[in-house]
């Protein structure tokens, strides 16, 4: 595994050569929810113009590449971890074991796999982290809009069942609105009980 800071666009393009699987993922910061992952291998015959950071794109931009993704890629997984185990093994291991699971569910078997940060998981393939590689290499864009639309969505589901909350708006981030709710309204199943502000909730409810 190499980590690259800086990475130039000779590495780019050597990393990039061939099928490679680009992975992200979203959700590491907020109090509620899976943390969520994407892998994706792009078809270089069938390039999706308009590609970037999903941060960076708003959300009209993010649901219409989405689409695209989905239909011209040549394979697409999302992974996840629970809120239960978030709990169990801390944010930064369910992050690695969701990133596991997008990787385990691609039909495709690509040369590499490029993670966006500056760490990877144990994985059987060949991998590269590669720090803001979301904002670099297309594959990783891609597959951050995949996982951000993904979690996007089921905090707008979450929104419905609990409107009180106001999920749609701050995605299960801690927000004034959030710590607010929170106070009002108790603690949910799917709140992280190993984050402190979930905690505290918890602790005022004794």
């Amino acid at each position: 595994m190499a980590i690259y800071k800086g990475i130039t666009a000779e590495q780019i393009s050597e990393l990039t050569c061939g099928y490679y699987a680009g992975v992200d993922e979203v959700g590491r910061g907020p109090l509620v929810g899976d943390v969520v992952t994407a892998a994706v291998v792009l078809d270089p015959n069938n390039p999706i113009l308009g590609l970037n950071d999903s941060k960076k794109l708003s959300e009209k931009k993010r649901d219409a590449l989405y689409e695209q993704i989905l239909e011209k890629a040549l394979d697409v997984s999302v992974g996840r971890a629970s809120p239960q185990e978030i709990d169990q093994i801390n944010i930064l291991h369910a992050t690695m074991l969701a990133m596991q699971r997008a990787v385990a569910g691609l039909k495709a078997r690509p040369d590499r796999i490029l993670i966006d940060g500056n760490r990877t998981p144990e994985l059987d393939n060949e991998a590269h982290a590669i720090i803001k590689g979301d904002g670099l290499i297309d594959g990783i864009s891609a597959a951050s809009i995949v996982a951000k639309v993904v979690r996007d969505r089921e905090m707008a589901e979450l929104d419905e069942r609990y409107p009180q909350y106001g999920f749609a708006k701050h995605k299960g981030y801690p927000t004034k609105a959030h710590f607010e709710a929170l106070a009002a309204h108790g603690v949910l199943a799917e709140h992280r009980r190993s984050f402190k502000p979930v905690q505290t909730a918890l602790e005022s409810d004794v």
